[in-house]
């Protein structure tokens, strides 16, 4: 019997990162949702925020939440923190495994960029640092002072980053890169400023003296921004299943957009929980992924017009394509280093096998750039253009045959 360790180590990370992201998402979601639907009553007494009833699974729950802290500090107080932690360790460890370790595959594109193993790593995690400390940069200067204003210049920053690691980058490594700028500095807001500050103000307490209430007003700014980033981020982690995004030749953009329409939805309900409908708010969201589709569709295909070639397509013009590009790992007995078989069952060593797969191919290599894996076979567009015209006269050819019978 033998085990493919490399697949199972790489699902139990990636599924330690999914439970552990709902779990903090989950806690964010609600505590955000909490602060906001808070209420001061009669029975509110001097010092409290407000309070909250609510029922779920057949029982009662009452919330209360102090302006700085109680008079007496609980025997059991829950901190919420390990959630962001593991989150955060499993996603640096899938980026560790998938993208640097297989960075001449899943990173560096080098059409793009020809960048050594060591160096595509060394911008990664480059990235990772600087992002965190331009965003606790602002926080901490007078930009910080005005929430509005400093979304506007984070948002502004993470589309430069975005587009800057999309000129060095395969567009998933651009991508990725950018979803775990966003995770390291929420991570870090938990780390750095959230959990310190409430330790800050437990020391205080049992110290027999009252919490510095700058202390619980610090640490709800960075949870309110934890909140706005992680739609952005849930749809990074999904985006390598949706190559027309990454692979696009505007990505950036793209995933600004998408981003954005993430980012007033979520503005909607957390004013909602407030007590401030403004649906237009959800049209507003829609209208920006609806425009953002539309763009990137169209950029998709003015790409395309401009690469056609200008004559007719033959298999005998598709063939050392596919042999140069495709059979390394696409073949009955692959000589790629990395593939002992044919990655999911595919071969495309003959003209019968490239028609079976033809979508596929289509798929993976022309409407978008996923194949050759980190196109280190050096892929141009205009070979990926050609190949796309033939599977075209194949689709053609399909119609006409079908229209004739």
């Amino acid at each position: 019997m033998s085990i493919d360790w490399a697949s199972w180590i790489g699902l139990a990370i990636r599924w330690l990162h999914l439970i552990t992201g709902i779990a903090w998402i989950g806690s964010s979601f609600y505590f955000v949702w909490l602060d906001n639907n808070l209420r001061k009553g009669p029975a509110t007494k001097e010092g409290e925020a407000g309070e909250l009833w609510a029922v779920h699974g057949g029982g009662f729950y009452h919330n209360k939440k102090y302006l700085v802290a109680p008079d007496d500090l609980p025997d059991h107080l829950h901190w919420f923190k390990y959630e962001a932690y593991f989150t955060w360790i499993s996603g640096f460890l899938l980026l560790g495994v998938v993208y640097y370790y297989g960075a001449e595959l899943y990173l560096i594109d080098r059409t793009k960029a020809d960048l050594s193993q060591m160096e595509a790593i060394g911008l990664g995690l480059g990235s990772l640092a600087v992002s965190w400390l331009v965003y606790d940069g602002l926080c901490k200067s007078p930009v910080g002072r005005n929430n509005r204003l400093l979304g506007i210049l984070w948002f502004g920053i993470l589309t430069g980053a975005a587009y800057g690691l999309s000129q060095i980058f395969s567009g998933r490594g651009a991508y990725i890169h950018v979803g775990a700028m966003v995770g390291s500095a929420m991570v870090a807001n938990v780390f750095f400023i959230i959990i310190p500050n409430q330790k800050k103000a437990v020391k205080a307490m049992l110290a027999g003296k009252r919490p510095d209430p700058a202390l619980g007003i610090a640490a709800k700014q960075r949870s309110l921004h934890n909140n706005y980033m992680t739609l952005p981020v849930l749809f990074i982690m999904v985006s390598n299943h949706y190559p027309m995004t990454f692979s696009n030749p505007y990505g950036w953009a793209v995933l600004a957009g998408i981003a954005l329409s993430g980012i007033t939805i979520r503005h909607f309900f957390n004013l909602r929980h407030r007590g401030e409908v403004k649906t237009g708010l959800i049209f507003l969201g829609v209208l920006i992924f609806v425009l953002t589709m539309i763009f990137a569709a169209d950029m998709q295909h003015r790409q395309s017009q401009a690469l056609a070639p200008k004559n007719a397509v033959t298999y005998a013009d598709v063939a050392p394509l596919i042999s140069k590009h495709c059979t390394a790992c696409h073949a009955a007995q692959p000589t790629h280093e990395y593939f002992d078989v044919a990655p999911s069952g595919v071969m495309l060593e003959t003209k019968a096998q490239i028609q079976q797969y033809a979508d596929r191919v289509r798929a993976q290599a022309v409407d978008a750039d996923m194949m050759p894996l980190g196109n280190e076979t050096g892929m141009t567009m205009e070979e990926r253009a050609i190949l796309g015209a033939w599977i075209n006269s194949l689709d053609a050819e399909k119609a006409a045959n079908g229209a004739g019978q």
